[in-house]
């Protein structure tokens, strides 16, 4: 099923969740909603399912307005952060639920429920817990048996509302691997709301960046990461240092340092913010000779294949993250307290209030 909004707008009193927003969602992908909260992306989400309204807008499903239809005719199914299970019912009879509420003329038969809800507790990887009650689940297990009871009823749309927002950081990584494997199999269309930047460009193949109820940017998570269409964008997705100055005929000099700024070569005096992620940074030890931003190493947290840096400039006392790779930090022998220099080997560049060069 393809979705579409259209000029979507939605106010809670004085509040704008949502400004004119239009979207697609295409068939059969997975599609990240990232902001962070208050942005309006669970009010898009709510107003897709037919939980919400929007106050101007239509929602489109297969290029039908589908505005005015009921949540039960939309043949969508929702996940929520904190599971809904029933928590009288077993495992079974709660991924049985949905099945068994169908009107009479559309309801399977007892055999037919019992078959597909053995089905779909293999596909989540959890039969053997059918007879448990979900006080008696991990939190991870019981989010994989909310997604097993909104796919029982064949949803031609998933929702996912931060479907791993509760759970600690190792189980979330893990099901959301899971999560992008289930989807693989089953190409449903979904989207999922998150805050979480990392989650959204590891799972999902269209993300969404929201921002103050509109969309700032949409595509693929390697071009939003790599082509950030505004400041907003490049800040919230990673690290990352900022630098302010003035660009002027390809170069832009900020606190007496001066940075090439390649196609800008036109620009004449104006107002620019740098952005430069830590991993782009290059390090050496200062020499009176040295070209760069002169710092003094405060503290190196080096565990793991990464060493991260915290700096602090010599002019201006601004803190710098630089990442390198502990083999480089091993060879320059680092110690708190040493200074530095460092270079950006790649930065982004904003002129003029978001105008991107």
């Amino acid at each position: 099923m393809t979705i579409a909004v259209k000029n979507i707008n939605k106010r809670f009193g004085d509040f704008v969740a949502l400004n004119n927003v239009s979207l697609d969602f295409p068939s059969g992908e997975l599609t990240a909603l990232l902001g962070p909260s208050g942005c309006g992306k669970t009010t898009l989400l709510r107003c897709i399912a037919g939980l919400e309204h929007p106050d101007s807008g239509q929602v489109l499903l297969d290029g039908q307005d589908a505005s005015d239809r009921h949540v039960r005719e939309r043949q969508v199914g929702f996940v929520f952060q904190h599971y809904a299970l029933f928590k009288h019912m077993t495992v079974f009879e709660n991924v049985a639920f949905g099945l068994r509420v169908k009107p009479r003329a559309e309801r399977p038969s007892e055999d037919q429920i019992r078959r597909k809800v053995k089905e779909l507790l293999e596909l989540v990887q959890l039969d053997w817990l059918a007879d448990r009650y979900p006080p008696q689940l991990s939190g991870g297990q019981r989010q994989r048996i909310a997604l097993a009871r909104a796919l029982a009823v064949e949803p031609r749309v998933l929702l996912l509302d931060e479907p791993f927002g509760a759970l600690d950081a190792k189980v979330r990584k893990e099901l959301r691997r899971w999560l992008r494997r289930l989807h693989d199999d089953l190409h449903v269309t979904s989207i999922f709301v998150t805050h979480d930047q990392e989650e959204a460009l590891e799972v999902a193949d269209q993300v969404v960046l929201m921002n103050k109820g509109r969309v700032e940017q949409l595509g693929a998570p390697s071009q939003v990461y790599n082509q950030p269409a505004s400041p907003f964008v490049y800040g919230f997705l990673g690290n990352v240092n900022v630098f302010h100055g003035r660009v002027h005929e390809g170069v832009m000099a900020s606190d007496g340092i001066q940075f090439d700024v390649q196609g800008h070569d036109e620009t004449q005096h104006g107002k620019g913010t740098a952005y430069v992620r830590p991993h782009d940074l290059e390090i050496d030890r200062y020499t009176p000779e040295s070209e760069g931003i002169v710092v003094k190493l405060r503290r190196a947290h080096a565990i793991g294949p990464l060493a991260q840096l915290d700096l602090e400039r010599a002019d201006n006392a601004q803190l710098i993250e630089a990442t390198i790779s502990n083999e480089r930090y091993s060879q320059l022998g680092l110690k708190d307290g040493e200074t530095l220099v460092v270079r950006p080997k790649k930065l982004h560049v904003f002129v003029d209030e978001g105008a991107a060069i």
